[in-house]
């Protein structure tokens, strides 16, 4: 965090970078600012609605529950993310909406839609990071073949793991352990191919979503940035996120660094690619946990909670 701080203030007193933003905003406008805002508000909107879809059909087979129920559930989720690393405390504050006897089960069939997710991130990540290396750094063909292959291999063994997650429940069965856990874990053997592909599509419109926020915020404020090399340095940017043990309430300082980091290969615009960085932040985490705060307030501890 000091780290993080310290390329932040430097980064910041930069006024030749400082002024070049300025001159971004007001070429602009008002009007257009408050525009491009409004849409990228709308698709978090969509994108955690989305995200409380997957949640409810996920259930199915533990706690049949409404749509509102989920959407409530998924909110205060991201409330209690804000305060933990690498947003665990979400698992907790979405499945205090289940009874109390099902809150674990609620806990792994969460953990799949989460592994859909990472699926994803993964995928893009590290064969984004390959093309990153290979562009670059200046290395060998041998190198930065082997770089590729790394990374196809990766990406493959997380599409693999998610297509026959039920595997993890005999896994399970065999450490010592955890054994005696493994009873929630069957709950993974229920979900058929097919089904997990209907998840794996819900994750994916919901990438799509959060990456186009990414997209139409750099096209706007960076006009005549380069288009494949900012879409791949976005997916880096998530693997990125997904990998390092922060808090949701300090995100946006990593956010900002890395993606300052990337974006000076094609950019000199370093103010106004961490200004896009936080503001993803703020409308994609903060503001629903802001409104999921309302929702905290519904959970009974040792109860059900209202449909």
């Amino acid at each position: 965090m000091l780290l993080v701080v310290w390329v932040l203030y430097h980064k910041l007193n930069n006024h030749k970078n400082l002024r070049e933003f300025g001159r971004l905003m007001r070429e602009l406008g008002a009007d257009g600012v408050t525009a491009t805002l409004s849409v990228v508000a709308a698709l978090m909107f969509v994108n955690w609605f989305l995200e409380a879809v997957k949640w409810r059909y996920l259930c199915r087979y533990i706690e049949r529950i409404s749509l509102w129920a989920s959407v409530q559930s998924v909110f205060c989720g991201l409330t209690w993310a804000v305060f933990t690393p690498n947003r665990i405390g979400e698992y907790g504050g979405r499945v205090m909406f289940l009874p109390p006897r099902k809150r674990i089960f609620g806990v792994v069939a969460m953990g799949i839609g989460a592994l859909a997710q990472l699926v994803l991130t993964s995928v893009a990540g590290s064969l984004s990071i390959a093309w990153f290396v290979n562009r670059f750094f200046d290395i060998s063909f041998i190198y930065g073949a082997a770089l590729w292959l790394l990374a196809v291999l990766y990406a493959g063994f997380f599409v693999v793991l998610y297509f026959n997650v039920k595997l993890i429940n005999g896994w399970i069965k065999r450490i010592g352990f955890l054994r005696r856990f493994h009873r929630f874990f069957e709950i993974l053997t229920r979900y058929s191919r097919r089904e997990l592909a209907l998840v794996f599509l819900n994750s994916l419109a919901r990438f799509v979503i959060f990456t186009s926020q990414y997209c139409i915020l750099m096209l706007v404020i960076i006009p005549g940035i380069e288009f494949l090399p900012m879409l791949l340095m976005i997916f880096i940017l998530f693997f990125v996120q997904s990998a390092l043990p922060t808090l949701d309430l300090f995100d946006f300082g990593i956010r900002s660094v890395t993606a300052s980091y990337l974006y000076a290969h094609i950019t000199d615009q370093d103010i106004a690619v961490m200004a896009i960085a936080s503001c993803v932040w703020f409308i994609n985490l903060i503001l629903p946990a802001i409104l999921g705060s309302v929702f905290v307030l519904k959970i009974n501890f040792f109860g059900d909670t209202a449909n």
